[in-house]
């Protein structure tokens, strides 16, 4: 591999981009009916919750403080039962439950989004649309959802035909805001990096909520969510050839102090590295942040953001948007419905530093 050469001007610190680090991503459903899923809700471990069903990608995406946990298969409603696209709240959950219209007809781990009878539920998944208007999940990955989903949560059902773009295909990064509403586009990124921040990096009475960053080295860039929404992104301003590969997941443990000529403080950041998908264990933070550059200034209100129990993701795969279409079917190759099998990669802890 090329050695890295730095840049001639100044760039984040090494140790400072071990605080930039984190990210999961989607899939397309496959003809054959396939029921694998990806779901690792240690990407975010906690945070508010959204779902979006894409119609048309047949596949139901799952986000906690913005970032994606979860990606699975669906079965919509068939010709004449069609689910209709729009923005819900979960009105109910049961964890068993038969229909009251086709039946008795048994709906496990149900959430109902209407009260005329459509639901996100585990059920038999053909390979297409095949429900009366509900959404059918795998049976395993729809327990895993209804345990971390509450009364009143968002869900988005989205068509390519009548939703924007980046709804109707989601990313790595939420597309929605908490009301269900088209999140705005990452115009930071764009921007000059060494700008003001926005406003909600640095709040008062924010500063110690945990923050999720997602790192994609497909977009060359950096986004930063808190509370599910975005609040800061930023330019890879230069990234190894070839860049890091997979993805990989930090998680800040507590601080340690650094040495006296740190750039930004005394108090540095431990973490805790896990392969999310990809070969091999996880690259130390140090090694990572060696392939990884972004501005200093965007650096050092990123590392004031930094607390206990934030997370960064690294990925090789669209974090924000994708209008070449999502090229994430690998992941649903990576859980089989039982957890188990040739696909599953589990998760394993390579220590902190």
């Amino acid at each position: 591999m090329p050695r890295f050469r730095r840049p001639a001007f100044r760039h984040l610190p090494v140790l400072i981009l071990c605080a930039v680090l984190a990210l999961p991503s989607l899939g397309a459903i496959r003809a054959d009916g396939s029921t694998r899923f990806f779901w690792h809700p240690e990407i975010a471990p906690s945070g508010p919750v959204v779902v979006v069903v894409s119609l048309d990608e047949q596949n139901i995406y799952v986000y906690r403080n913005g970032v994606a946990i979860g990606v699975g298969p669906i079965s919509s409603g068939k010709p004449g039962y069609e689910t209709p696209p729009g923005v819900y709240s979960i009105l109910q959950k049961e964890r068993e439950h038969r229909s009251n219209l086709y039946d008795d007809a048994p709906m496990p781990y149900m959430q109902r989004l209407t009260w005329d009878g459509i639901a996100l539920h585990g059920g038999t998944l053909p390979g297409h649309p095949a429900s009366h208007g509900c959404v059918r999940l795998p049976q395993a990955f729809a327990e895993k959802l209804f345990t971390i989903t509450q009364r009143g949560g968002i869900v988005v059902v989205a068509d390519a035909r009548i939703s924007p773009e980046r709804i109707a295909h989601p990313a790595a990064v939420a597309p929605i805001d908490l009301s269900g509403a088209p999140m705005s586009p990452a115009t930071v990124v764009a921007a000059d990096a060494s700008a003001a921040p926005p406003p909600a990096i640095t709040s008062p009475g924010v500063e110690a909520t945990p923050v999720s960053v997602v790192v994609s080295t497909s977009d060359r860039a950096v986004y930063v969510l808190r509370g599910g929404l975005l609040v800061d992104s930023s330019p890879l301003v230069q990234v190894a050839d070839p860049p890091p590969s997979g993805i990989v997941l930090y998680v800040m443990t507590g601080t340690r102090v650094g040495a006296p000529e740190a750039a930004f403080g005394a108090k540095l950041p431990n973490w805790s590295a896990y392969r999310i998908l990809g070969d091999g264990a996880a690259p130390e933070p140090g090694e990572m942040a060696s392939h990884l550059h972004v501005p200093e200034a965007f650096g050092a209100r990123l590392q004031r953001a930094l607390v206990p129990g934030s997370t960064v993701l690294v990925t090789d795969l669209p974090g924000y948007g994708n209008p070449a279409g999502p090229p994430y079917a690998k992941l649903l190759e990576s859980e089989p419905a039982s957890g188990t099998g040739p696909g599953a990669k589990p998760v394993t802890n390579h220590g902190s530093r």
